[in-house]
C-alpha cells in the first residue's frame, strides 16, 4: 500500500514537473546587447564579459576584427565550469586547431595537456602568442532593441587563454580582448549559434558609453529614435592582417570598398589602385578598426588629402596653426562656426560601390579639440608601406551606428546619429526584464 501510494505520488511530480516546464518554455533571445565604453587614457573601446563559475566581470578591450575573445588565465582566473577540449576535438576544429600541446608546469587553467591551441593576439601593439583554447560559461544581458533584457546564459563559449605579458598596452583594469571578427569562434558568430538568429551584429560607439548589439534589429536610441542604414558589400581580404597566423589564414577584419575620397563633393588626386586589396599579398584595401583611434592613411593618400583640406580650409578662411601630435593639420577656431554636426568645417565624403552611396563625415568626426581654440583634422599618417592603406579608426565611427550582416556580406552605416537628434550614447540601458 505505502508502495502504491509513493508510486502515485511520484507521478503526480512528474506530471506536475511536465506541466510547468511546458507553461514556462525556454526564453529564447532573438538579439542580445554589450555597453561599450571609451577608455580616455588609451582611446581603447571596453566591454564587460560575464564569465565563469561563479560569474566575474572580465573587462576587456572591444576588438572590431579581432580572431576570438581571449583573456589572460596566467592570473586569478578560477573557474569551476572551465573545460579544455581534447586536442583534434570538434571544437578544436571549430576554432581552427589541428595541433596538440602539452604543458609541463602544474595543470590549471591555461596549462594542460593533449589540449589544442590558439592565437591570443594584442592588436593594439602587434604582440601574439600561444594558448589554451578553453570554454566556460558567459552570461550577457539580450534586448528587443531599445532596452536591455533578461539575462541569458552560453554554458560552453570557445575562448584562448593568454598570458599576462600580452595585457600591456592595454586600457587599465582589462585582462583581454573581446574579438568580433569574422572567424568561427568571433563572439558574433558563436553568440548567433547559441541562439540560432542571424549572424549580424552592429556597434555604436560613443567618447562615453556606447552599445554594440548581436542579432536582429530593431536598434532604438532615445528619444524613441529607431536607426537604418545605407549599405554596402563587406570585402573579404584573403591574407590575414593579425600580428601571427597560419599559411593561408584568411582576414578576419572587415574590409569594405572605398572608391573615392572627396572633400566638399572635390574628388581627392589619389592612387587608386591602393583602394583596392592586391589578391595575393593582402595589402591595400579599406578596413574598419576599433584598436586605432583615428583613421589611418597610407602617406601618398594622407599628403593628398591634406592638401586638399587645408585648400577647402582656407577658402573658408579657416587659420591653419602650428600641427599638434599627432596631427599634421590644426587650425584655430576663430573663424569657424558650431553647428548640430560638429564644427562648420569642409565635409569629407568617402565613395563606396556606387557613386551614390557615400559616407559622409561632418566636423563632429573630422575635428578634434586639442585646446580651447585649437581643432585639428584627426586623420594620421599610416606610413608609406602601410599594409592597409585606409584604417577608418574609433574617432570617425563615433555617433555613426554600424552593422555588418556576416551571412549576407553587407556593411550599413548610418552617417552621423546627430543629424537624427540623437548619439550611440542615448541608448536606454534601463531594463525592462
Amino acid at each position: 500500500m505505502a508502495s502504491s501510494l509513493f508510486i502515485s505520488l511520484l507521478l503526480l511530480l512528474i506530471i506536475s514537473l511536465s506541466s510547468s516546464s511546458f507553461a514556462q518554455p525556454s526564453f529564447r533571445p532573438k538579439a542580445l546587447l554589450l555597453p561599450v565604453t571609451k577608455d580616455r587614457t588609451t582611446l581603447q573601446y571596453t566591454t564587460v564579459i560575464n564569465q565563469r563559475t561563479p560569474l566575474v566581470p572580465a573587462s576587456v578591450v572591444f576588438d572590431l576584427g579581432g580572431r576570438n575573445l581571449w583573456v589572460d588565465c596566467d592570473r586569478d582566473y578560477v573557474s569551476s565550469t572551465y573545460t579544455s577540449p581534447r586536442c583534434r576535438s570538434a571544437v578544436c576544429s571549430r576554432a581552427g586547431s589541428d595541433g596538440c600541446s602539452q604543458c609541463f608546469s602544474p595543470q590549471r587553467p591555461g596549462c594542460n595537456n593533449n589540449t589544442c591551441s590558439g592565437t591570443p593576439d594584442n592588436t593594439v601593439t602587434g604582440t601574439a602568442t600561444s594558448g589554451e583554447i578553453a570554454t566556460d560559461v558567459v552570461s550577457i544581458q539580450s534586448t528587443n532593441g531599445s532596452n536591455p533584457g533578461r539575462v541569458v546564459q552560453i554554458p560552453d563559449l570557445v575562448f584562448v587563454c593568454g598570458s599576462t605579458f600580452l595585457l600591456q598596452g592595454l586600457a587599465s583594469g582589462t585582462v583581454g580582448m573581446a574579438g568580433m571578427g569574422r572567424h568561427n569562434i568571433g563572439l558574433p558568430s558563436q553568440f548567433a549559434a547559441a541562439f540560432s538568429f542571424n549572424r549580424k551584429f552592429a556597434v555604436c560607439l560613443s567618447s562615453g558609453r556606447g552599445v554594440a548589439f548581436f542579432g536582429n534589429g530593431p536598434y532604438v536610441f532615445l528619444p524613441g529614435i529607431p536607426i537604418s542604414v545605407t549599405t554596402t558589400p563587406l570585402l573579404i581580404n584573403p591574407v590575414s592582417t593579425a600580428s601571427a597566423f597560419p599559411s593561408g589564414e584568411r582576414s578576419s577584419e572587415y574590409f569594405i570598398g572605398v572608391t573615392a575620397i572627396k572633400i566638399d563633393e572635390k574628388t581627392v588626386p589619389i592612387n587608386t589602385t591602393l583602394l583596392r586589396i592586391d589578391g595575393t599579398t593582402g595589402v591595400g584595401g579599406t578596413k574598419i578598426s576599433t584598436v586605432n583611434p583615428y583613421t589611418v592613411l597610407e602617406t601618398s593618400i594622407y599628403n593628398a588629402f591634406t592638401s586638399a583640406y587645408l585648400r577647402e580650409a582656407a577658402g573658408r578662411n579657416i587659420t591653419r596653426v602650428a600641427s599638434v601630435a599627432p596631427f599634421g593639420a590644426c587650425f584655430s577656431t576663430q573663424n569657424v562656426g558650431v553647428t548640430r554636426l560638429g564644427y562648420a568645417v569642409p565635409e569629407i565624403q568617402l565613395v563606396l560601390h556606387s557613386s551614390d552611396v557615400v559616407w559622409r563625415i561632418f566636423g563632429a568626426n573630422s575635428m578634434v579639440s586639442v585646446s580651447d581654440d585649437i581643432i585639428c583634422l584627426g586623420f594620421v599618417d599610416g606610413g608609406v608601406n602601410a599594409r592597409t592603406s585606409v584604417v577608418i579608426g574609433g574617432y570617425q565611427l563615433e555617433d555613426n551606428l554600424i552593422e555588418f550582416d556576416l551571412a549576407t556580406n553587407r556593411f550599413g552605416f548610418s552617417s552621423t546619429l546627430l543629424g537624427r537628434r540623437t548619439t550611440c550614447a542615448n541608448f536606454n540601458f534601463t531594463s525592462t526584464a
